[in-house]
């Protein structure tokens, strides 16, 4: 019995390690830390989402694409296609979001760690902000959120939802379309 636990803790450990491995490496298209708009966010492994501290969600990404979305033109997505918003009731200058809580479960931060690759995005829009120990990606110095009602890529459900949320333009803008 103690040598089957051996060769299973050792299969699990080999696992890990294989998995860790693979979630260190990155694209290193663009990569600084800091909190202006100007600098270029760090940016974390792919996934779809993630429990944030507290309530709520963290949707990750490692890259920004800008692409056409029916009804709005170009707008930026993440790298799995999805729409990426902005918020009118956060501060573009300096970065500040104010959706928190409640709010995250449905328009959850877009956060980063590493380097984020971006394809027709401006780099030197790229920036960062704190939020509870993590970084959050900004644009145009914008926040930037996933919409939860997008389940498929290329969707904008969460456009002009409540008059205050709109898919995000290359240039950081919001569509208005």
């Amino acid at each position: 019995m103690n040598q089957q636990r051996i060769v299973l803790l050792s299969a699990a450990g080999l696992a890990s390690a294989l998995l860790l491995g693979a979630c260190g490496s990155s694209m290193d298209n663009a990569s600084s830390s800091g909190t202006s708009p100007t600098s270029v966010a760090p940016v974390a492994t792919s996934a779809a989402s993630e429990p944030a501290t507290g309530s709520g969600h963290l949707a990750v990404t490692t890259t920004l694409m800008a692409r056409a979305v029916e009804g709005l033109g170009s707008v930026v997505t993440d790298d799995r296609g999805m729409t990426l918003y902005r918020y009118d009731k956060d501060e573009a200058h300096p970065s500040k979001w104010t959706c928190s809580g409640t709010c995250t479960k449905t328009w959850m931060p877009v956060m980063v760690q590493d380097s984020v690759k971006t394809m027709g995005v401006e780099k030197s829009l790229l920036g960062t902000v704190h939020r509870d120990g993590r970084t959050q990606l900004t644009l145009g110095g914008w926040p930037l959120y996933r919409y939860m009602g997008d389940t498929a890529a290329g969707q904008a459900n969460g456009q002009a939802a409540d008059g205050m949320w709109y898919a995000v333009t290359p240039s950081g803008g919001k569509s208005v379309r």
